[in-house]
Formats: C-alpha cells, sequence, structure tokens
C-alpha cells in the first residue's frame, strides 16, 4: 500500500497542497477557518515538504492555545483531563475564599461549599469539564481516583518519550493507531484488553495486507503497550499483543532468512558493473561504500563530510546519530574501515560535497528510501528474484563473507553493527574495535589473500 499523506490534495493543474480545517474554538481567533499551504508542484516535491508544512499546523495549534491558556478538550483522554483537573484543585484549594467576616482557604470545608454551589450555578452550556472534576476533586478530599489509561494514553505516552520529533516514526504510528482504533475504541483501558481484542485488531489490519507488513505493524502495537504497562505501573496487566503473528503458518513456512537472500558471488558483479555504468556519481558512490563496508544503506546515505575520517592511520567512517539521520539502535554506532573501491568512492564523495551532508541528495530526510528505490531500478535490471533487495541483499552477502572467512560471529558482529545481545559487546575501545573491523573486512574481502 502506498503512502497516505492526510491532508493533502492535487488540484486539475497537477501542483499539491495541503488543507486542514483550524479547530472550532481557534478558527475565530485567527480569523479563518481553515488553513492552505502549497507544497510543491510535484508528488516528490510535496512528500518532502509535507512534514514541514504539518509541523507549521501543529505548532500554530498549539502557540495559539497556549496563548490563550486553553488545552484542546476534544483530543484529552479522561486520565489527561483529570490530571489537568488535580492541578486546578490544587490552585483553588490555595485560593482565599470570604463568608461573612471569615476568611478561608479554599481547602476548608466551608469554603469548598461555596467553591461548589459557584460551580453548579452556572449553566450547563458554561460549565468546564476540567473545573468540574477539579471541585469533584476538591469537595471529595482528594479521594476522587484517576482513571484508567486507555489505548490512547498509550499512543501518546510513546510518542512523547519513544517518538519525539521523528517524522518518519510520527506518521508510522498514526497509521498504526488509526487501525488500531478502528478494530478497538480507543478509549479502552489497557487492562480491560484481552487476547480476543488483539486478534481483532490483527484481522482488521490483516484486510488487503501482506503478512509482513501486519506483523511490522503489531511490533510498534506491541512496543506501545509493553512501554504503558510498565510506564504507567500496571502490575498484573498482561500484553495481549505479545506472541501475535499475523499468519502463524507463513513463519514455518517461510523462514525469515528466506525473505531476503543473499546475492551471488555473479550477481553482485554484474549490479556493480550497471551501477558504476550507469547510475549517477552519487548513488554509484553510495552502493561502492555500502558493497566494501557491509553497511545498511540509511547508514551511509546519512553520512557527513565530518562523519569520514582519511587522515587517521586506518581511514574509516563513523556511523552515528545526527540530526539528519537516526540509526537502529545504541549499537549500530561504530567507526568502519574503507579500503580499496569503498575509499575511493569515499575519497570523491568528500571532494564533491565539501561540506555538511556527504550525499545532500539523498542524506535528507527521506532519502535513504529514495537512493534504495533509484539503486532498485538498476538491480531490476540484472536480478528478476523479488527476493533480492539493494541494501538487505548486498548485507546478507557481506554477512555470508565473514562466514566463509572464519570470523568469528562476535567480529562480524562488530563490523555489520548487530547487536549480539551480551553485556560485552560494549566493552573495549573504539581503536581496538576498529581494528578488528579491519581485520575481519579485509579477510572477507581477501585483500592481501585469496577470499576463501
Amino acid at each position: 500500500m502506498g503512502l497516505v499523506l492526510k491532508y493533502v490534495i492535487q488540484t486539475k493543474a497537477g501542483t499539491w497542497h495541503y488543507r486542514r480545517r483550524l479547530p472550532r474554538d481557534l478558527a475565530p481567533l485567527l480569523r479563518q477557518n481553515e488553513f492552505k499551504r502549497h507544497l510543491g508542484d510535484t508528488k516528490r516535491e510535496a512528500l518532502r515538504n509535507y512534514p514541514k508544512v504539518n509541523g507549521e499546523f501543529e505548532r500554530l495549534v498549539a502557540e495559539t492555545r497556549r496563548r490563550i491558556g486553553r488545552p484542546d478538550l476534544s483530543t484529552l483522554t479522561p486520565m489527561e483531563l483529570h490530571k489537568l483537573a488535580e492541578r486546578r484543585a490544587q490552585e483553588l484549594a490555595s485560593t482565599t475564599v470570604h463568608i461573612g467576616d471569615e476568611t478561608l482557604p479554599g481547602s476548608h470545608p466551608d469554603a469548598v461549599d461555596v467553591i461548589l454551589e459557584s460551580f453548579l450555578s452556572r449553566s450547563e452550556q458554561h460549565r468546564d469539564p476540567i473545573e468540574g472534576r477539579a471541585v469533584a476533586i476538591l469537595s471529595g478530599g482528594d479521594k476522587l481516583s484517576r482513571p484508567a489509561p486507555t489505548l490512547e494514553d498509550a499512543r501518546k505516552l510513546y510518542l512523547k518519550e519513544r517518538v519525539g520529533d521523528d517524522t518518519k516514526k510520527t506518521m508510522e504510528l498514526e497509521r498504526v493507531f488509526k487501525l488500531v482504533s478502528e478494530a478497538l475504541q480507543s478509549d479502552r483501558t489497557l487492562a480491560s484488553l484481552k487476547r480476543e481484542d488483539a486478534k481483532e485488531v490483527r484481522d482488521h489490519m490483516a484486510d488487503g495486507r501482506k503478512a509482513s507488513s501486519v506483523d511490522r505493524y503489531l511490533n510498534v502495537v506491541r512496543a506501545v503497550t509493553n512501554h504503558a504497562i510498565r510506564e504507567f505501573d500496571l502490575a498484573g496487566v498482561a500484553n495481549p499483543f505479545m506472541n501475535l503473528e499475523a499468519d502463524p503458518t507463513r513463519a514455518k513456512a517461510e523462514p525469515d532468512r528466506d525473505k531476503r537472500r543473499p546475492y551471488t558471488e555473479e550477481e553482485a558483479k554484474a549490479v556493480t558493473a550497471r551501477i558504476v555504468s550507469h547510475a549517477r556519481p552519487d548513488l554509484r558512490r553510495i552502493w561502492q561504500i555500502m558493497e566494501g563496508t557491509g553497511c545498511r544503506i540509511a547508514e551511509v546515505a546519512g553520512l557527513r563530510v565530518a562523519d569520514v575520517r582519511l587522515d587517521q592511520t586506518i581511514p574509516h567512517m563513523t556511523v552515528e546519530w545526527h540530526d539528519e539521520r537516526r540509526i537502529k539502535n545504541a549499537v549500530s554506532r561504530r567507526n568502519v574501515p574503507l579500503f580499496g573501491t569503498a575509499l575511493q568512492a569515499a575519497k570523491e564523495a568528500l571532494k564533491a560535497a565539501k561540506e555538511g551532508l556527504l550525499f545532500p541528495a539523498y542524506g535528507r530526510e527521506g532519502g535513504p528510501a529514495s537512493a534504495s528505490a533509484a539503486l532498485g531500478k538498476h538491480v531490476r535490471t540484472v536480478v528478476d528474484d523479488p527476493k533480492i533487495g539493494p541494501s538487505h541483499s548486498l548485507r546478507h552477502l557481506m554477512k555470508d563473507r565473514l562466514r566463509l572467512a572464519g570470523i568469528s560471529k562476535s567480529e562480524q558482529d562488530i563490523v555489520l553493527g548487530h547487536s549480539s545481545g551480551s553485556v560485552g559487546e560494549d566493552y573495549g575501545g573504539d581503536e581496538a574495535r576498529l581494528k578488528v573491523a579491519e581485520r575481519a573486512l579485509k579477510a572477507a574481502l581477501g585483500v592481501g589473500g585469496k577470499r576463501k
């Protein structure tokens, strides 16, 4: 299924625009009912500009609400509303109430009665739900229990604490939980979820989607639910999405290792020849660095000029997290030696880029996917097998080369940025690990000797 961008339309003239209605309570303040922006003349421009424009809308709404000191009540969960009411109850308790000649603190029972009567005297239309719950908390002596966290609370918590400002992950989370809310009400409490509910979500996701996509979506729901159970201290609550597969029989019929297969040496040579002779220079360099290092396409496409260090004893590049590029996990952060064709490609890229991103066209958000698609077109002219992918199959080939060269599993993990699951994987200095990686790669690629 293609990526669906919400609030985006294409005009008859072929241009792309962002159109989104403003919340009803803010429209009069902003003197407009709709937020409109031109995204671009092509779909590619629209995809590139969408995160920025969508973020502009969200900031406008958030800043306006902050200015008037009013949250959007329609988006609040019962638990969020209760938290706001708790704060308001504290404010009411610290105020003073005049009853005759007496001045009482808001927490005094007589003062609480006056505050409650004042609230109840208002018409239904003018009763603020936050104020109402705050008065209930105050009059109940703080005995009003906090509502149980819901699926929506879990999603919002994960968005805040795990996703942050990562636009790609935000959009994925939104896409996945839209499907969840279509199968289950988003106000369902986490404690009420059963295995049957999880299966309903899975079956809804499976409608018109590949099993591999459903498994990926379920992984997101599992992670969100686990995070919420832990952070909300829901002792005794089980995650019903655990060990739930899109198609249990598929796992037996098609093991993970068969989803993508490595290039054969002959296929790799043929694809390289095609890319060297037909691809644009930056794509060729990305391919040559991937082939010579076993790195992921995002790790190479997102390199900065500062990450390539050719003046060291062992020329290398550093794969690490930065503003323009996220890496898969902490173990993926590593120094990767460069020699041979990969070293030459890095030198050419440095000369062409000079500063900033090493590959400006592909280092931006969404760039690795574009690079993969572009390289994939060259791959398909040589290899038709759908189990061959530009990046993954190249990494699988490097894995096989390392195995055939007799490289240990721990040293393979250092080269490829895989987690061994061992506590000791974080031990050792960068220089020693770089030397290990250089020795392993040279053995795998037959540098200084014939590859087995």
